[in-house]
């Protein structure tokens, strides 16, 4: 049975799209953000990805490229209403197999689905990534136990520090917005939650402090960025 990712923020046309591709055969795995599609595919098999472009926490084609960073060879679809010939572009750069604009007819996507698969089955499965332990530096995250390990001490972190610090370590030497990790880690973005991921930013900074070779950097008015420097 194929697997298929979809990421999809509209809830009608989700709804819509995975019960018509379930109805054909395929077995669909819906998130409705880009972040929970990274993680998803990061832990499950997949066969073929569909993306929708404007999507919260990671866009279309961010994830798209945190996709390739991951299995340069699996193919994906886009969805979007975003009809300009630069956008179809930009999104064909990336490697996309197709890019189908909203709205459309579920038989074309099935139709397109199928003339992609056939020319790349067996050619580009994904596999699931190990997110047990993530490596940056000369320092680890044990994810799964909240335990944080620098030149060799072991720290244990509250599920915050160890969510945001995953995040980060996810997207090494990549600015990560304040605003995706506010939501994707306190489901909120207000002034006072800010602040609080402020503090906790700092907290990590002080962990990370014995290894050299990291540096969490401040991107004003846009987020944070895990940095691995020379040793």
């Amino acid at each position: 049975m194929m697997r298929l990712l979809l990421v999809e923020d509209d809830e009608n046309l989700s709804f819509l799209v995975q019960d018509n591709l379930e109805q054909q055969g395929y077995k669909v795995h819906l998130c409705r953000d880009g972040f929970s599609g990274l993680q998803a595919f990061q832990q499950q098999t997949f066969n073929l990805c569909i993306l929708d472009v404007m999507l919260p926490l990671l866009d279309g084609f961010t994830l798209a490229q945190e996709i390739r960073k991951l299995n340069e060879h699996i193919p994906f679809l886009f969805l979007t209403a975003k009809a300009q010939p630069e956008d179809r572009i930009y999104g064909l750069q990336l490697g996309a197999d197709d890019y189908l604009t909203k709205p459309f007819r579920l038989e074309e996507l099935n139709l397109r689905l199928k003339a992609i698969l056939k020319r790349t089955t067996g050619a580009a499965v994904s596999k699931p990534v190990n997110n047990a332990l993530l490596y940056f530096g000369k320092s680890h995250l044990d994810y799964p136990n909240l335990l944080l390990w620098v030149q060799g001490q072991k720290l244990q972190l509250t599920q915050k520090e160890a969510d945001v610090l995953r995040m980060l370590g996810q997207q090494l030497n990549t600015i990560v917005k304040r605003e995706v990790i506010l939501k994707a880690v306190w489901e909120d973005n207000g002034y006072f939650v800010a602040r609080s991921m402020d503090v906790f930013i700092s907290k990590l900074r002080k962990y990370l402090r014995p290894d050299s070779t990291l540096k969490i950097a401040t991107i004003h008015g846009v987020g944070y960025k895990l940095e691995e420097l020379a040793n």
